[in-house]
């Protein structure tokens, strides 16, 4: 099996959420500015009820026709729109909570959107966690094998 790679790093950052994320997303896409990122921001746009799996949805849309970006999900605890995101297959969300598994999930899985838990998470924490997930690569080697198996 011959696998490749994502483009990394993302010359873009698409983030959404729902209106549990909404509050940690903001500065997320602020700290990705400020490094000289272009983001863009899918929703939610207000702290309003929304449902998550229609935010997982519009970010895999936007990852299946621009292969040279990346994705941020938020929503409370982010499980439900990592679950969501993962439906797709070209999707490899990854639920992260310390910089361990954002580096990780980069260099072992090939991640291309982080997913994270505005409920669960600091600001802090989330903006250590994107700027870990941005700065890895991912290893290839007996990784590659593993994640074609992924589909």
């Amino acid at each position: 099996m011959t696998y490749t790679p994502n483009v990394w790093p993302p010359k873009k950052i698409i983030f959404a959420s729902d209106h549990a994320g909404f509050s940690l997303k903001k500065p997320l896409m602020d700290w990705a500015v400020r490094q000289g990122y272009a983001v863009e921001d899918l929703g939610a746009d207000e702290s309003n009820s929304v449902d998550y799996p229609d935010y997982a949805d519009l970010i895999a849309e936007y990852l299946s026709k621009d292969k040279d970006s990346a994705g941020v999900l938020v929503c409370g605890t982010g499980i439900g729109i990592s679950i969501g995101a993962n439906r797709h297959a070209h999707i490899r969300a990854a639920l992260c909570h310390d910089v361990t598994t954002a580096k990780l999930c980069r260099e072992h899985n090939d991640a291309n959107v982080l997913a994270l838990g505005a409920r669960i998470i600091g600001v802090q924490t989330g903006v250590d966690c994107l700027e870990a997930f941005l700065g890895a690569s991912f290893g290839g080697g007996r990784h590659s094998k593993r994640v074609a198996k992924l589909g």
